[in-house]
């Protein structure tokens, strides 16, 4: 409980200057709109989906409007997570998704899965669902949806740090982020992972942005220290023995580090490529 209290009070000062949301509930002909629910925040979200609520306050969560829609026995519920900002919007969908399911042309991203249609656009994370078997009521889920897109303000599009990320064996639809303790080490924060696959290696890519390259230099001094590697000047790239990860292999340069996890100590050329490719 202590712990939720914590991060609840972290989320409640991230997100105090965000003004309050004023939804209004598209219309879907032959459906009643009910909105009996409160408006969820930080300190109450657990009263909603309990244990998941972890998850989303430790990605910036805000506000959540629910409704439902209504017609005779068929239902359609409709929840609207708004984000502190678009990546941690991103990092929550991500979170949930998976590469088998049907994507769709919504928002930044979204897709359909037994009876379920998310997406994120912006800051927002939006889940509908309904049980229904009926074909018409499923379409008027995928026309809630197109409503719900077109009405929430922001741009649609993913993060611009996924463009960064080299193509050759990309596992696409898998990419994540991670906003803190990555690899499990508390001083490396806010990471875009995407999983590859080359031949018979299959390793993982962290890309982390910091604020300055002062600030870079200072987590990669950290790091290499954790693992008693000895910083040497002008050098910008290390093969690190990781007491949890194995062997990983770090890159920097500026504002970014890269950390390869997976390969083998003998991979150091693969790793040495990708590093070049994104730290052009």
């Amino acid at each position: 409980m202590r712990k939720r209290i914590v991060i609840a009070f972290i989320i409640i000062s991230m997100s105090a200057s965000l003004p309050a949301l004023d939804i209004n509930f598209p219309e879907i002909k032959g459906f009643k709109i009910h909105t009996d629910y409160p408006v969820y925040v930080p300190d109450n979200l657990w009263d909603f989906i309990n244990g998941a609520a972890d998850g989303y306050l430790a990605l910036g969560f805000v506000d959540l409007h629910v409704a439902e829609y209504k017609k005779g026995k068929e239902v359609i519920k409709l929840e609207i997570y708004r984000h502190s900002d678009p990546v941690m919007a991103f990092g929550i969908y991500a979170s949930e998704r998976s590469p088998s399911f049907r994507f769709m042309d919504l928002g930044a991203q979204g897709y359909m899965a037994d009876g379920a249609i998310n997406f994120f656009k912006a800051n927002y994370y939006v889940k509908i669902r309904t049980y229904s078997k009926k074909v018409k009521t499923n379409q008027a889920a995928e026309s809630l949806a197109v409503k719900v897109a077109s009405m929430l303000e922001g741009e649609s599009e993913l993060p611009s740090v996924l463009s960064l990320f080299p193509e050759e064996g990309r596992k696409h639809n898998e990419e994540t982020f991670i906003n803190e303790s990555v690899l499990g080490h508390n001083f490396l924060n806010k990471a875009f992972k995407v999983p590859y696959e080359v031949g018979p290696d299959v390793f993982f890519v962290y890309i982390l942005q910091t604020a300055s390259p002062k600030e870079s230099r200072k987590t990669v001094e950290t790091y290499l220290a954790s693992a008693e590697v000895a910083t040497v000047d002008n050098k910008d790239k290390y093969m690190l023995n990781d007491g949890y990860n194995g062997t990983v292999f770090l890159a920097w340069k500026q504002n970014k580090i890269v950390l390869i996890q997976g390969l083998d100590k003998d991979k150091s050329g693969l790793a040495e490529k990708y590093f070049s490719l994104i730290l052009k």
